[in-house]
């Protein structure tokens, strides 16, 4: 079951990211703003990755803004985002 509604989880407050979902036709689109992209944004892109073939989603186009959040809120957003975009 793929992303049917637009949906968002998460703030652009430090440490924490917001997370913009919508319904795609073409494979995974994720488009990454952080301020640590230098660093960690292979790892941020492969982490939101894992969430969404977790949880089945093959075609959505996401928006993040990264600000500096650790890996267990980015992967919270990413599921918040991923149940309110399925309608759950």
């Amino acid at each position: 079951m793929d992303i049917i509604k637009k949906a968002s989880a998460g703030t652009l407050e430090s440490s924490d990211v917001y997370v913009e979902i919508e319904p795609g036709t073409q494979g995974i689109q994720l488009e990454l703003e952080s301020v640590v992209e230098q660093q960690f944004g292979d790892s941020i892109r492969a982490l939101v990755q894992e969430v969404l073939a977790e949880y089945g989603v093959e075609n959505a186009r996401l928006h993040i803004a990264d600000r500096g959040a650790l890996d267990c809120v980015i992967r919270a957003r990413v599921e918040t985002a991923v149940a309110r975009g399925k309608g759950e």
